[in-house]
Formats: structure tokens, sequence, C-alpha cells
């Protein structure tokens, strides 16, 4: 079931089966394509002047219960009607360590060499070293820049430390445009790894100008010991099959769903596997140590454009250490887990954790949207 704030404004996209990807808005219970030549693409609709204004006025087809279309959308084997990434052109960038509780935990990651069984030891040790003395600080201050040499001369400094507290944001790609999956599918895990979480974090959608126009959930699949056994390893473990999750709409902003909302959210998380384990969560938006809007400025302006527009996930201060399987070893998935992170101004987003290999492979990309789009008279 998803449960959205009455007053939002909400866009997505679904796919029609017989027919493809349409946009779609929930009104009254119902799903409504909204698809027109003005909008045949989220990203096209995020260029209008006023996207929340158009979703409101734009006409629309039913296409069914919002319940029923949710309940088709999980996991589906065959051609139905199902929900879509709140995405299709956009570039899919990601920022990280923009908290000082997940930039700690990459130092351990970092310093563990992707070993679970050392990150205990290497926590005590880095947390007796800082304590929370990173939370307050301003990235790019003199302050920041005082704590670095300090680190530095402790033997503590880390390459995550350096985009945490640096001048300089850490935003890499998180995947290629139309690969996202949305609400009820597979999230995907790289088969070699073996110590890996969810990320819960907010997205925002910005489009061709560098205007943020909304925001939807994100799960940034996270495998711990393939990034942590090199930095360059980064794309091995960020960007494969199914590995980021968007959805289940995005809230367009307007009068009452601002920035300043986005800023002040708290997101929680459930994982709840087969084995009847449960972890959960929180990430509080007021905590991050970059601002959003700085890190939109750092990956879009005159060194780098994003004609389609793109979705920016921001960033966890989540990252669990609670044991599973054994003491000392933390956390980490099992296939089937359900994952399921929410926010009371953007609903819910629900993922199935299966292995990358397993969950449905990514077929409909660009090409095949704009031969679709063609053949319906849209473009």
């Amino acid at each position: 079931m998803i449960e959205l704030a009455a007053e939002g404004v909400y866009v997505g996209r679904a796919w029609q089966a017989g027919v493809g990807p349409v946009l779609v808005t929930p009104r009254a219970g119902m799903l409504v394509d909204i698809t027109s030549r003005a909008a045949p693409t989220l990203s096209a609709l995020f260029d209008l002047p006023d996207p929340a204004a158009h979703v409101q006025a734009a006409a629309g087809v039913p296409l069914g219960p919002l319940a029923g279309i949710a309940a088709a959308s999980v996991e589906p084997v065959a051609e139905v009607t199902r929900l879509l990434a709140p995405a299709d052109l956009q570039a899919l960038k990601a920022a990280g360590v923009t908290f000082a509780r997940s930039m700690i935990e990459r130092v351990i990651e970092e310093r563990a060499g992707g070993d679970p069984a050392r990150a205990e030891a290497i926590r005590a040790r880095v947390a007796g070293a800082i304590g929370d003395s990173l939370r307050n600080l301003v990235p790019g201050s003199p302050a920041a820049a005082e704590v670095k040499r300090l680190l530095q001369a402790e033997g503590l400094w880390s390459q995550y430390l350096e985009v945490g507290i640096g001048p300089d944001a850490e935003v890499f790609t998180k995947g290629q445009p139309m690969s996202a999956v949305g609400w009820g599918a597979s999230v995907g895990l790289h088969p070699v790894s073996h110590w890996n979480n969810p990320e819960p974090e907010a997205v925002l959608a910005v489009d061709s100008r560098g205007r943020i126009v909304g925001a939807t959930l994100g799960n940034d699949v996270n495998l711990r010991d393939v990034e942590g056994r090199s930095a360059l390893l980064l794309g091995k473990a960020k960007d494969n099959n199914a590995s980021a999750g968007l959805g289940p709409f995005v809230r367009l902003f307007d009068g009452r769903f601002t920035l300043d909302t986005v800023r002040r959210m708290d997101l929680t998380m459930t994982v709840e596997g087969r084995d009847g384990f449960r972890l959960t969560g929180r990430s509080s938006m007021a905590e991050m140590s970059r601002d959003p809007a700085d890190l939109v400025a750092q990956a879009r302006g005159r060194h780098h454009q994003y004609p389609d527009g793109l979705m920016l996930y921001l960033g966890t201060m989540f990252a669990p250490v609670q044991d599973r399987d054994a003491p000392g070893q933390g956390f980490t998935h099992h296939p089937g887990d359900v994952v399921t992170i929410s926010a009371p101004e953007l609903g819910a987003l629900v993922n199935t954790v299966r292995l990358s290999t397993e969950a449905p492979e990514w077929t409909f990309g660009t090409g095949a949207l704009m031969r679709n789009l063609a053949g319906r008279g849209l473009i």
C-alpha cells in the first residue's frame, strides 16, 4: 500500500501493459496517465515553467486503482501495468560522505580493506580519536582545514575525510539514464559482494537548467567490501543491474513543499529478512554537513551540464553495525530482504533484495524509449 500526503503534487512513471511507459499522477486513489506531447517524459515535464501546476491541470486517463497497480508492481514476472522509477532521461548522480556518521564508516571500510571482521576494532579506534568533533564542521572552512592538519598528524587522514570536510564534495555517477528501478521491484547486489547494505536517501529532481523541482526517495545500494578494498572500485560497487532504487513518486515543489522541507525531513528504514532478522534506522536531513543546494551546484554548473536534467541522491547518515550472522560481523543483506524507506512527505519506497544477476535484466533503454514515444506520436 502506498500512502501519500493528501496535499502533495506527485508525478511518476508507470509501464502500461501493451503501450509502454507513461507519466502518471495519483488522484483520489486512482493512477492517472497524463502523458502528452507537451510532456512525453519526466525530463520534459520538469523543464516546464511550473511542473506542479502542469500536473494539477493535466487531463488524464485512469489506469486503475493505485493500490492494485502497486500490488502488481512487486517483482512482476509478466507484462502488467506497474510502477516504474520516477526518472527517465535524467542522469543518475549521487553525493557521498555528506553526513558525519557515514563519513566515519567510510573511513572504517577503507581501513578494514573490505573485511567486516576487522571493522569493529577499527571503529573503536577511529571513534575514540575523532568522536563527534566532525559533526558541526563546515566543509571547506578554516576550522575544517585545521582538523585535517591534526588528523594527518595522527595518521588518521583518509580520502573519505577529504570529501567529507574538504571544499569539494564527492559526486559520482550512480547509474545510467533509464536504469533505475521503482517501487516494488528487485534491487540488485553484485554477486562478488559479501558485505553490503541499503542506503536510504532523499533524491532531488533537477531540470536541465539546474533548477530543483522536487524530491523522491532512493536506495543507493552500497557494497561495503568492494568499495572498502579500493575507492577506485566505486563504479563496480555502485553501478550494477537494479542497484539504483527510486520512488514511489517525485513530489513536486509548490507552496507547501519546498527545498526547506527536504532540509528538515527525517527518513526511516526497515529491513525485514526471511530469517526473521529485522533492522531499523533513520537518517535526519538536518544533520547533513553539506547543503543540498550546494551539492547541486557542485554537480551541475558552467563546469558540467545535463541537458536532460539529473536525479541527485543526497547521501545518508545510516551505516548499520548491528550484527546479523555472527558477533563482530555487523550487518549484511541476505537475498529476499525487504527494504522499506519512508518519509511522511514522500511516502515509502519498498524493494526486495536480489543478486544483480537474478534481478530482471535492464533491456528498455533510451533508444527504446525514443522509438516507443515516436510510435505513439508523442515526439
